[in-house]
């Protein structure tokens, strides 16, 4: 009962905290684990998908099909015609296009059937597996989507200070942040709801702190720190795990101890999950620097290259780079921006830490035995970190 307690202190302690960091920074870009390229990324997935038994990009659709979130719907729909991120948000999960998969819960059946049954496991649980998979691991990994829904929706939040007329009435986008409050409300404590029903206090323990570790993310994110380029490349791999990472990783680990495997296998499992997430993360920053077609495209100043390179040249000359880039209006030219950030080094570190992520994420699957799910495990780490 503890550990319940300490998850529904976090979840409302990571309401408040997400919300205030989104209205803090303004709006944010979401990612839905989407893939650099995604031809190749949609057949990787969809064999993988095939392996675990049912398409896991539609594993919460039970909770966002349910009678509230049906009514959380209809509101929403007051939002169109604006520019409010929730509604973009809630489009996402809805059309669920090939390249917004939600892939955690994927990774977490994945690396359940990679693992298999336990040497103590016993011989009257064996029946209960499906495709080789616990149904308390299955639901493990609707948990995890659960969790990471709510986390974009709460994280689509307008700073309504920077609002608008172009933006929609007011009124609206209000609106819309107290619905982006309640419905990510919703849904974590869903999330929680399921967590508490799987009766391991292990578990329990697992999740609800990579709850915390995403509430300290956000906070890290928001600090003076990060924002005038101060943090240095571990502290800020230490900040991106928390927030990106942290929620694979022990999914990945919980999923092992559902299945009552050592702590060997459960590090390991740790070990691929934490390493894939900064790999895809590392990945997904790139693009923008990278990409065939991405020169006038607008980047986050918050993205890796961008602080790899403010990190290389440090506060000062980052400012003034700034500032030429800026004009009269405070408008930012990205392409000449691009260009300034692309003749540094910060590109290529982010390129070779991509790699080492992807690496040590290969280096970790590859300890579990041979297996078709192993094998769809090696392609997703490879296929996230390819730049």
């Amino acid at each position: 009962m503890t550990h319940i307690r300490t998850c529904s202190t976090r979840m409302a302690l990571w309401s408040r905290l997400v919300c205030l960091g989104s209205v803090v920074r303004g709006r944010r870009s979401l990612s839905i684990f989407s893939s650099p390229s995604p031809s190749n990324w949609t057949k990787v997935v969809s064999d993988a998908e095939k392996i675990v038994g049912y398409p896991t990009s539609f594993m919460s659709l039970r909770c966002l099909l349910s009678d509230e979130l049906s009514n959380v719907a209809m509101h929403v729909r007051k939002l169109v015609g604006t520019k409010h991120p929730l509604l973009n948000t809630a489009r996402g999960f809805v059309y669920d296009s090939k390249h917004n998969l939600q892939m955690r819960g994927l990774v977490v059946l994945l690396l359940s059937k990679a693992a298999g049954p336990s040497n103590t496991t016993s011989d009257s649980l064996l029946p209960d597996m499906v495709s080789g998979i616990y149904p308390s691991q299955r639901n493990l990994a609707e948990i995890t989507e659960l969790i990471h829904t709510a986390f974009l929706v709460h994280r689509g939040i307008v700073n309504l200070k920077d609002w608008t007329c172009s933006d929609g009435p007011f009124k609206d986008m209000q609106f819309g942040n107290k619905m982006a409050v309640l419905s990510g409300d919703f849904l974590l404590a869903n999330a929680c709801t399921g967590l508490a029903q799987l009766n391991n206090t292990k578990v329990v323990e697992l999740i609800s702190s990579a709850i915390g570790d995403m509430v300290q993310g956000v906070y890290h994110e928001n600090s003076s720190s990060a924002e005038e380029g101060h943090l240095s490349v571990s502290a800020w791999e230490d900040q991106t795990f928390l927030s990106h990472g942290a929620l694979l990783a022990k999914s990945c680990q919980a999923a092992m101890e559902l299945a009552r495997h050592n702590s060997e296998a459960q590090k390991l499992a740790y070990e691929y999950g934490k390493h894939l997430a900064l790999g895809h993360k590392l990945n997904s920053d790139l693009q923008s620097f990278v990409k065939c077609g991405s020169d006038s495209a607008v980047f986050s100043l918050d993205s890796a290259p961008v602080v790899f390179h403010r990190l290389t040249v440090g506060p000062e000359r980052w400012i003034r780079q700034l500032q030429q880039t800026q004009s009269i209006t405070k408008q930012t030219d990205y392409s000449k921006l691009r260009r300034l950030i692309k003749m540094e080094q910060g590109v290529s570190q982010v390129a070779d830490l991509c790699s080492y992520h992807g690496n040590k994420a290969l280096e970790a699957i590859r300890c579990f035995p041979p297996s078709e799910a192993r094998s769809a495990l090696e392609n997703i780490a490879s296929a996230a970190t390819k730049h």
